[in-house]
């Protein structure tokens, strides 16, 4: 049965990369989540998308280049709508305890978000945080970088690890010192996807639309993530076996 992800939280119904957001996917049952992972300019994991803060807050500038307090000084919620108004960029840390508080059982799947900036020390500190937090859920790391997750497996031999992709050039990146367990195409590279990676478990992104959703069910994909995760929960549960 295709597993769903919650993209960036229930990000077509909350603030995308929020507490709210993520609180919402564990209250619709989610088989797992996916967020996105910078490095604030005092070496904190902060939760967002973007390289910037413009987009999802009402401030301005590159994470890099703000302290985890000037991050969390802003509104990250209002942009979305104004009953979130006062959601903040979490920490990577305030997921962790978020998720074992509400017991969170399913897979958490953190994208480092290296390909732009290659924040120095990244890896490392996913891995102490990780060490620290001791998570009661499975934990996938995927980056569009490969540099990022082979350093990753380089220092954690069993850690699960994804080939985060978004076009036909990317897709035929030969990992030569690790291997991966599973890629993680674009939903418009399906099909080569099938033809490249056959033997790999496939995470589809983003897939939205029904159609598009019963297509990868159809194809018994090993996940899908998506922006709506409470539809495609309910879509699958039609799906007559």
């Amino acid at each position: 049965m295709t597993k769903i992800f919650a993209h960036r939280g229930s990000r077509g119904t909350h603030p995308e990369n929020t507490l709210a957001a993520f609180q919402e996917a564990v209250r619709v049952h989610s088989d797992g989540i996916e967020l996105d992972v910078h490095v604030s300019k005092d070496g904190e994991l902060v939760v967002i998308h973007d390289e910037t803060v413009d987009r999802t807050t009402n401030g301005s500038g590159l994470i890099q280049d703000l302290t985890v307090e000037e991050i969390q000084a802003l509104d990250a919620g209002s942009w979305f709508h104004k009953s979130f108004t006062g959601e903040k960029i979490p920490t990577l840390e305030e997921v962790f305890q978020l998720l074992k508080e509400l017991n969170f059982e399913g897979e958490l799947n953190i994208e480092l978000k290296t390909d732009q900036i290659e924040y120095a020390g990244i890896v490392e500190k996913c891995v102490a945080l990780q060490e620290k937090m001791q998570p009661n859920f499975a934990i996938i790391y995927s980056s569009f970088n490969p540099r990022s997750i082979i350093h990753m497996k380089q220092l954690r031999p069993n850690q699960e690890i994804a080939f985060l992709y978004e076009s036909v050039e990317m897709a035929n990146f030969v990992f030569e010192e690790v291997k991966f367990e599973a890629v993680h195409p674009d939903y418009r590279l399906l099909k080569e996807a099938f033809k490249i990676h056959s033997q790999y478990p496939k995470r589809v992104w983003t897939v939205n639309q029904e159609e598009e959703m019963n297509h990868c069910f159809e194809l018994h994909v090993e996940a899908i993530f998506t922006d709506y995760p409470q539809k495609a929960l309910e879509l699958r549960g039609e799906i007559k076996e």
